[in-house]
């Protein structure tokens, strides 16, 4: 009868929850300002959030140095300013260069393509697999040509998500440095919201939450950096074009969970077509070994066990990010599944198994004797001598 309360007790939670979402779908108007503000502070807002926990452990190691936390922050800061500035005399030249150079002959690069796959076609090998009323090399630029037209479509839609530049400019700084001077307080303000009895299974949770997305994004981070360090030594070594171009891609994609490596792997092999059909097959090579070096050997001794997320699961919410959210969807997915699997399962031992599992037993009658057992009288043998 316990367990039957408890289910009724659950589903009309359940209808509760829906009936006020239906009834918010109702007045939307009130609810559009408050939308449209969410939208013109969340680029920064994740910037924010993204910096603060990969300069925190920095931050709180000069703090531990006696350092002033505002003096360390400042100091971590005046570091970031200098390495923007050798990125931008170091760097950018040569990556602006590539970048020109390849807009100025993307109509050469796609027609070497196209030529690359006729020859392709003819050889011995692949002439006898394709079918004569099949033309490989077409269709192929077809679907190139495709390729091409989505990522501008996607390029252009992060353009004009983040167009207004001075409000992520001047807006993300700020909020990354009172997050970082007093980030620690939030949770504990956060807790004060919960009642008193809640507060040390509240404070367990932000801790966990606070602790995976921070193993998350350094973690993230970091193993992205060693696989552009692999992979950009491996094109050096290869001469593929455009290396250090294609390196930053592959590595900015990589922060796509699967689809991302799959999808830099694309452009890649077709500026190694151009040089020549073995320059693109060691160039998947390159890629496949530094995948596997980061796979087996990089990320595992980075996360531990902190992104402990089936394989399957994370290309489907990968999915079900792009389909709600676009390209930031694909982004904040996996952070907001971490964060949510860690609050419903602290939900449901809070609420639900433990009392499940202090369901009262039913009371016991009065023992009665089992039949054809005699028990002696309580004074037999007392006067034994």
């Amino acid at each position: 009868m316990a367990k039957l309360n408890l289910f009724i007790r659950i589903c009309i939670a359940v209808l509760l929850v829906l009936g006020i979402i239906y009834v918010s779908s109702l007045v939307d108007f009130i609810f559009t300002p408050i939308i449209s503000l969410f939208n013109v502070v969340m680029v920064p807002l994740m910037l924010a959030v993204f910096f603060y926990y990969l300069l925190r452990p920095l931050i709180d190691f000069l703090s531990s140095r006696k350092l002033k936390r505002t003096l360390a922050i400042l100091l971590v800061y005046l570091v970031i300013a200098i390495l923007l500035l050798g990125f931008t005399v170091g760097v950018w030249p040569s990556l602006q260069s590539q970048l020109l150079n390849l807009g100025n002959n993307m109509p050469g690069v796609l027609r070497a393509v196209g030529e690359q796959l006729s020859k392709l076609e003819n050889t011995e090998l692949l002439s006898g697999l394709i079918p004569e009323n099949m033309n490989l090399s077409s269709q192929l630029m077809g679907y190139l040509n495709t390729g091409f037209s989505l990522a501008t479509g996607y390029v252009s839609g992060l353009f004009s998500f983040v167009s207004n530049f001075a409000i992520v400019l001047f807006t993300f700084p700020i909020l990354l440095f009172y997050m970082l001077k007093e980030g620690g307080k939030f949770g504990d303000k956060l807790v004060s919201f919960f009642p008193k009895r809640y507060h040390e299974e509240g404070a367990g949770v932000i801790a966990e939450i606070d602790g995976v997305m921070g193993s998350f994004i350094v973690g993230r981070v970091l193993v992205n950096l060693a696989l552009g360090v692999l992979m950009y030594i491996g094109f050096l070594i290869i001469g593929l074009p455009y290396a250090l171009l294609l390196t930053m891609v592959a590595v900015l994609m990589n922060f796509i969970p699967f689809i991302g490596a799959i999808l830099s792997t694309v452009p890649i092999f077709i500026f190694g077509l151009i040089e020549s059909p073995s320059t693109a097959v060691w160039s998947i090579v390159v890629v496949l070994v530094a995948q596997q070096i980061q796979d087996n050997l990089v990320a595992p001794y980075i996360f531990g066990k902190s992104m402990d997320i089936h394989p399957l699961t994370t290309i489907i919410l990968v999915l079900a990010g792009g389909d709600f959210g676009g390209i930031i969807g694909i982004l904040v997915i996996i952070p907001v599944y971490m964060m949510l699997k860690i609050i419903i399962v602290k939900l449901y031992q809070l609420f639900i198994r433990t009392r499940w599992d202090e369901e009262p037993a039913a009371p016991m009658g009065p023992l009665e004797p089992v039949p054809g057992d005699t028990a002696p009288p309580a004074d037999a043998g007392e006067n034994v001598e």
